[in-house]
C-alpha cells in the first residue's frame, strides 16, 4: 500500500541516525503535517478548494482515522474557512496526529519504538528506521523531479511544496545544490492551485512564529 502524504513528510522530517524529529521541523513540521493531511484530502478528491474556503466534495470514509476526522470537521464547520485557518485549527491536534502516523509506520515494519532519555532527564520516544526502502523512494522520486525536466505528478508537486514550505530542502541537499535546484523547487512547488496557498499558509505561519519566537 502507498504512503500517503503525512508519512511521507515525517520520514523526512526524521533524523536517519537517532530517530528523532530533526530540529527544523519545529514549530513548521506541525504545519506542514497538517498541509500534508489537506493534501491527501486534496488528491483522493474528498474535498475542494475556492477562494477563502475548503469544502468536502465527497463524504466517503477513506479507512485512515485522521483523514476521516478532519474530512468530518471540514463538512461540520458552520462557516466558510480557508487553508490557513484549517492549517492553524488543525495543527493544535499535531501531536495526535502525528502519533497516529508514527504508529500506522510502525505498523507496517518501517519504523520501530525505542523509549529514551534527553539529557539523561527527559523521557522521550525516537522512532530508528526498520526499513529504510521507502524513506529513499520518496527522496529519490523528490530528487528525480527537481533535477528532471518534465510535468511532474500532483502529488510530488504538493509534497515538494510543502517540503519548502517546513524548511527541510537543507537537509536534503548540499548548500550547492540546493542553490542550483532552487528556482526547480519553486517552479514545482507553484504549479498546483492547493500547493500555493497551502504553502504559503505555512510559510506565512512558520513567519509568525520566528518572529515572536525569541519574546516566548
Amino acid at each position: 500500500m502507498p504512503l500517503t502524504m503525512p508519512e511521507e513528510i515525517l520520514l523526512l522530517m526524521l533524523d536517519d541516525e537517532t530517530g528523532r524529529l530533526t530540529d527544523r521541523a519545529a514549530p513548521s513540521g506541525d504545519y506542514a503535517l497538517t498541509g500534508a493531511i489537506l493534501a491527501e484530502l486534496l488528491l483522493e478528491e474528498r474535498i475542494a478548494t475556492e477562494p477563502g474556503r475548503l469544502s468536502v466534495r465527497d463524504a466517503t470514509p477513506t479507512g485512515d482515522a485522521v483523514l476521516d476526522e478532519v474530512l468530518g470537521r471540514i463538512a461540520a464547520e458552520a462557516e466558510p474557512r480557508g487553508n490557513r485557518w484549517w492549517i492553524e485549527t488543525l495543527s493544535r491536534d499535531a501531536d495526535r496526529h502525528r502519533d497516529h502516523y508514527f504508529n500506522r509506520l510502525i505498523e507496517r515494519g518501517i519504523l520501530k519504538a525505542e523509549e529514551g532519555r534527553f539529557l539523561w532527564i527527559f523521557p522521550e520516544r525516537r522512532y530508528p528506521q526498520i526499513s529504510d526502502k521507502e524513506e529513499r523512494e520518496v527522496k529519490a522520486r523528490l530528487m528525480n523531479v527537481i533535477f528532471e525536466e518534465g510535468v511532474p505528478e500532483p502529488r510530488d508537486c504538493l509534497l515538494i511544496g510543502l517540503t519548502r514550505a517546513a524548511g527541510l530542502f537543507p537537509m536534503l541537499l548540499a548548500p550547492t545544490e540546493l542553490e542550483r535546484a532552487q528556482p526547480r523547487i519553486d517552479a514545482v512547488a507553484d504549479m498546483e492551485q492547493l500547493n500555493r496557498s497551502l504553502s504559503a499558509a505555512v510559510r506565512d505561519i512558520f513567519n509568525e512564529v520566528a518572529r515572536y519566537a525569541p519574546m516566548m
